[in-house]
Formats: structure tokens, sequence, C-alpha cells
């Protein structure tokens, strides 16, 4: 009984000083409360609503955001903007409404009491737009500038297009449950900033005793003197929003864009773009932001489309981080999953069978490719495989006189008639036992989806389309993509570079019927991403294998680049055995905090070398998240997968092991004709140029030699 005693009274004394503390508690937030109060009703020009909305807002400036009250529409003689709030969330343009009604959304338009007042939106998406031109300037991304509707008196949370509806209790918790973009230092700089831009509308409110530095609001809701020690020259906020992404983990995407950038994002075409450029330029930054600035401003949805399985699901990631309010609009897939889809959608059947279809291929081979002329060129069987994908599959070939004219683009082994006949002889038996076996390939699929998409052309729910990492698309699958929205008006953005390439054959895209015309083919040449000492490494790799670009321009492998950064370095480990090398990356690998290792990558050229890495690092106690598996979120492991599957990310560290070893040729003594053995020496090259250029701050290269 006394041991149950002790135990009540050392429960009972636990809960009183938990009551305790949620008074204590309790009465700091009233005292808050009461003294945001009396600092809005300052604002004595201001409506009840607008100083309760305000009094709310200033609860949020004790966790780092400030408060812009009634200022000057720039442009203009006599509009106001209630207030513009920055914080760590970023830059909120805030139009207050003191209405009887309660807001209602109509489809795509604001109503309240019965009556249209549409014309609210309209003025604070205009407000929005000064807003965004002002922080342009700074370099910063339009998807960090939101505008937000408040409503006094009304209990809201809602969306209308990009502009978002609160109540006044709604406002605070929904704003500080917001993703940090921006760093106090960034806060201030941009409040100076826009205080300039957006100077007072009305004479300031009498001066208040100053409360502790710490938590100062009046000077956020005054324009700063010259002489401010928070006051940045643009060039130094955007070196300082730059080294503020560096130092935070990989996955968290950038809310500042180089201005030139920043301008593509924002820019108007007239029909088809492209943005090309080589590794580390920022394309998929710039076709992130695009996406979702288009999500933005328009009120359908928006596709984003890659090759490969993982990048989607990363990139999904990425931009629910950056644009968490447009990313239910914003579709990312891989081409052949959403073409699956979008067949099933449409009651055709898909039976997509990769096993069953290889097995037809290999009849095709042992009947009609083994002993034909084709083994005079490379007896195995792979490479002609790669003909049919890619060649003739991948670019429609319908007819082997077509075939028989056409140019082989990124195709080395050149080919007489007499082989084309043959290889068109081994397609047909190949598509007879695939039609015998009733399966589909993945060509297939979107050959199938093409077809129906091609008298559908710009009705396809999407108003716009980004594909990513274009160049290792199929021609069809461009076609297919061009399709669902034609020439329209920032309907199609393809963002690649033909020089990281990691898939034979290729195509230009006036092939495909896309023209792109003047500024909307735009080529990055600043890269953000690379020390010289890294870039210098990769491009060594292809300094000597020019390549033609989808524009069908012929372009050397040294290009040149405009270094950004210059931290990051080449670290090479040489050991005479396989043990000794797999032993130092280890070694590498441990002395890593668990936050370095989480930014770190080991890349390998083949499913072989991976599954021998991750036995090595699971038996060495080191966590490992493959690749495949990877969707974007921080997780303190490295990652482990192929070169082909890093293409579109990146890392602070790449260890690439054995990485100088010659690929297989492919053929049981070890020889391959030379033309299609420099082929695959090409391709390989390329991919290892991939695998070097996703290293930031440390590329490890490791060799054996004996």
């Amino acid at each position: 009984m006394a041991a149950g005693s002790a135990a009540g009274r050392s429960a009972g004394a636990s809960a009183a000083r938990r009551a305790q503390q949620a008074r204590r508690q309790e009465r700091l937030l009233r005292e808050q409360w009461q003294a945001a109060r009396q600092r809005a009703e300052r604002w004595e020009a201001a409506s009840e609503g607008e100083q309760r909305v305000a009094a709310q807002l200033l609860m949020l400036t004790e966790r780092g955001w400030r408060l812009l009250v009634d200022r000057r529409w720039p442009g203009t003689r006599a509009a106001n903007v209630d207030m513009l709030l920055i914080g760590p969330g970023g830059v909120f343009v805030i139009d207050v409404k003191n209405w009887r009604a309660a807001p209602e959304i109509s489809g795509v338009r604001l109503r309240a009491g019965g009556f249209s007042r549409d014309e609210h939106r309209r003025k604070l998406l205009a407000v929005t737009k000064a807003a965004e031109s002002a922080v342009a300037s700074l370099g910063m991304s339009p998807v960090a500038v939101r505008p937000l509707l408040a409503f006094a008196g009304h209990r809201v949370d809602a969306e209308l297009g990009r502009v978002r509806l609160q109540g006044e209790r709604e406002i605070g918790p929904a704003l500080l449950s917001e993703r940090t973009r921006l760093s106090g230092e960034s806060v201030r700089a941009l409040t100076e900033h826009l205080a300039r831009v957006f100077p007072e509308y009305l004479a300031p409110p009498p001066a208040a005793p100053s409360p502790p530095a710490a938590t100062s609001q009046d000077a956020a809701t005054r324009p700063p003197d010259a002489g401010s020690d928070g006051l940045f020259d643009l060039d130094g906020l955007r070196e300082a929003a730059l080294d503020e992404a560096r130092r935070a983990p990989i996955e968290q995407w950038m809310t500042f864009l180089d201005p030139d950038q920043l301008a593509l994002v924002r820019r108007n075409w007239a029909g088809p773009a492209r943005i090309s450029g080589p590794a580390g330029t920022g394309k998929t930054v710039i076709a992130l932001h695009r996406a979702a600035y288009l999500a933005q401003r328009t009120n359908g949805r928006v596709l984003y489309v890659t090759f490969a399985n993982n990048l989607p699901r990363v990139q999904a990631t990425f931009l629910k981080t950056m644009a968490p309010a447009v990313a239910d609009r914003i579709d990312f897939r891989s081409l052949h999953s959403w073409a699956q889809e979008y067949l099933r959608d449409r009651g055709i059947p898909v039976h997509l069978h990769k096993e069953k279809a290889e097995t037809a291929f290999s009849f095709a081979w042992k009947h009609l490719g083994r002993n034909s002329c084709l083994t005079e060129i490379d007896p195995q069987h792979p490479y002609w495989r790669e003909e049919i994908d890619y060649v003739i599959k991948g670019r429609g070939i319908t007819s082997f006189e077509e075939y028989a004219a056409l140019p082989r683009r990124r195709r080395r082994a050149g080919l007489r008639r007499p082989h084309r006949r043959a290889v068109w002889s081994l397609y047909e038996a190949y598509e007879e036992e695939r039609i015998e076996r009733a399966v589909h390939d993945f060509n297939d699929v979107l050959s199938l989806a093409l077809a129906e998409a091609a008298g559908r052309t710009g009705h396809s729910g999407y108003t716009a389309v980004v594909v990513d990492e274009v160049q290792d698309l199929t021609l069809v699958g461009v076609r297919l993509l061009h399709a669902l929205v034609g020439d329209t008006p920032n309907g199609l953005l393809l963002v690649g570079d033909g020089q990281q390439a990691v898939y034979p054959g290729g195509f230009r895209l006036s092939d495909a019927g896309i023209d792109i015309r003047g500024d909307r083919g735009q080529v990055l040449r600043a890269n953000y991403r690379n020390s010289k000492e890294i870039v210098d490494t990769a491009l060594s790799v292809v300094a000597d294998d020019s390549f033609e670009d989808l524009d069908g321009l012929r372009t050397p492998g040294r290009r040149d680049v405009d270094l950004t950064y210059h931290d990051g370095e080449v670290q090479r480990a040489v050991h005479p055995t396989p043990a000794a090398h797999d032993e130092a990356l280890l070694t590498a690998l441990r002395g890593l905090t668990p936050q370095e290792l989480a930014g770190s990558a080991v890349l390998c050229p083949g499913k072989r070398a991976i599954e021998h890495y991750h036995r090595l690092l699971t038996r060495a106690g080191l966590p490992v998240c493959s690749l495949d598996r990877y969707d974007g979120h921080p997780v303190e492991a490295v990652k482990l997968g192929s070169y082909r599957r890093a293409k579109g990310l990146e890392f602070k560290r790449v260890y690439l092991p054995q990485h100088d070893t010659p690929p297989p040729t492919g053929c049981p003594d070890g020889r391959t004709p030379g033309e299609t053995a420099h082929e695959r020496a090409e391709l390989a090259r390329s991919q290892l140029y991939v695998a070097m250029t996703r290293a930031r701050d440390v590329l490890w290269l490791g060799s054996v030699r004996g």
C-alpha cells in the first residue's frame, strides 16, 4: 500500500506540474496576443477586421516572420496592398476582407452573399505578380510568393487556383506549418527590399516602446534606413542564398535561382521549347520550377515525364517541398507507366510481358539471325535487339524501304543493304513470334498510345507537358508527348542534353515534327554543381567523343562551361587488388557522419557490381538505400545504384568503385568487331560521364591496378 501511495503521489505531482506549465503557457500566449493586438490597434486607419488579422500575423513574428502593413502598390497612385508577410515559409501577399457573408467558391470564381467577388481575386493576383517581379531581382523563384485572401470573422481554409483563402483563426497555424524556405538573414533582406519596392501607403503609426531586439516587430513595419546592418546588395543576397542551399541536405530544393534561370521559368513561349546544356547547369531545377509556375497559372493539369522509373518519385518529392499548393496538379510519371494508364483508361488492352517478349526474340535470333550475315558485324544478339528496339520500333519504322534509307543516328556500325534486309527479316520474325504469344513489348505500348493520341492532338486534359532527360526517349515517345499538347503556347517543354544519352540510337526533334524556333531553344552554360577539378575529370572521359544533339548539330565532347562552384575535389584510390580497393571504399564511407552519409552515393555500371557492393556495404554495417527505391526524402543511408539510375540526381559525395574497368565485350572469346566495340565503349563513357557529374563536393574514383 505504501508503494502504491507513493506512486500515486508521484503521478499526482507530475500531473500538477504539467497543469502549472500549461497555465504558464496560456498566460504567455495571452500576453503575446494582447501585445500583438495593441500593436495592431496602432494602425488607426485599418479596419477592425484588418487589426484582428494583423494581430494574428504579429504573433508569427515571434517565430521569425516579418510583417509590412498598408503598402503602396508600385506603379499606381492610389492602390494599396493590405499586408506583405515574409518569413521562413516564403513571401505572402495578403488582402484582408471584412465581409458579412462568408466567401464561397463557385467553380473557378469567388462569390459571397450571392454576388460575384472575383474582382478581389484578380486584383490580388495582379499585386502578387508585382511582388514576384520585385523578388525576381534577388533571384527568388515565383513559387515562393503566394497570394492569400484573409477573412475576418469567418472560418475558412480553402484554395481557389493559386489563391489561398484563410479565416482569421486559421491563418496563423497554416502559415506556421509552411515548410522552411528562407533563413533569418534572407527574411530580413527580403523584407528590406520589399519595403522599398512597396513604400508605406499612409503615415507610419506612432512609435511604441521597443521590445527586445530578438523579438522586435515594429522594425518590420517601417522601411529600413540606409544604414541598416541587414541590408544586402542583390548579388550578395543571391550568393548567400546559394551558399545556404548548398549547406542544406541535398534533397532540399533551392528557392533561389540564377536570374537567367528565373527568366526561363517565367518566359512566355509561343510554341514548343527546349532547354539544353552540359551536366550541372540546372536543367532539372528549371524544369521543376517551370512545372510549378505553369500549375499556378492554369486550371488544368501538368504532366512531368521522364524515361527512368525512379526519377519521377524523387522529382515529385522535391516539387511538393518546393510548391505544395500545386503539387496535386502535376503528374510525375515515367513515360511507359503513363502510357499504360493512358491506354487502360481508354479501354485499349495492353499485354506487356518483358520475359515472353525476350523469349520471342531469342527464337527469332535462333532461326534467322544466328547464321545470317549479321554475325559478320556482331555475332551477339543484344546489338541486334537494340537495333530493333531503338532504330526500327523506337522510330516507328513500318516498311523495309523506309528502314533501308534511314540514317542510323548514334549507331557506328555501317549496314549495307543486305545487312539491313537481314535485320528486317529478323524484325519480322520477332513480331510473328511476339504476336503468336499475344504479348507486347515496351515499344508497342508507346506505339499504341501514339495511335490513340494522334487523332486527339491538344485534347488530352493536360495544359502543359514537361519532358526531362528527353534524349533518353525514343522518337515514338517524343511524338506521343507532343501529340498531347501540340504546338500550343507554353504547352511542351523539352529538357535534356545529347551528351548525357545513356541508351543507343538517336533522332532529331524535326523527325518528330517539333519546330524549335528562335529563343524557344535555350542553351545553359553556367555549371552550379561541379568544381573545375570535377568538371575537368568528367570531360576528360568524353573529350574525344563528339555527339549529335537533338537539333542535329555536331558538338565537341569537351564543351566550355562557366563555373560558379569551386569547392569540390577529386579523390583517387588506386590499389593492387579488388580486396584492397573495396577496403579503401569502406574506410572512406565509415569516416562519414550520418548526415554526410545521407548525401553520398555509390554508383556502379551494372547489376552485377551493384549486387557485389550491396553485400559489401551491408556486411560492413553501413545503411544502404537503393536508388530504385529512393523517393527524394532525406534518409541517413548511402544511396546505391547504377550510372543510369543516377540521372537527374545529384549528391554531395559520389563514389565510383573500379570506375575504369573496361566494360564486357559481349563475346565469349573476348573479341568484338571494331565498329560495335567502339559504339559500346562510347556509350559506356557517356554513362561514366553522367555518373561523375552527379558529384558536388567529392568525387571518389577507385581503381584496381596490379
